[in-house]
């Protein structure tokens, strides 16, 4: 029982050193300090544009008024 106790500790021990020392940083291995700023930049362009989307459907400013039939300038 004790060995089993002990294999447990170790097997998680190791397991935890390995993901504290990698990470899930295998997909982004390689990046650039341009490359990362460019990323970060681009995903604050889509936030910013998704919520403006999201402020236009609250005020429903996001399709033409069908109250006329005359085009608003």
């Amino acid at each position: 029982m004790k060995k089993v106790f002990v294999n447990t500790v170790l097997v998680v021990f190791l397991c935890s050193l390995l993901v504290g020392l990698f990470g899930c940083s295998f997909e982004q291995q390689g990046e650039t300090v341009a490359e990362g700023h460019r990323r970060h930049i681009r995903n604050v362009r889509l936030s910013n544009q998704q919520m403006m989307e999201d402020v236009d459907s609250a005020f429903l400013m996001d399709k033409p008024s069908s109250l006329t039939n005359k085009a608003i300038p």
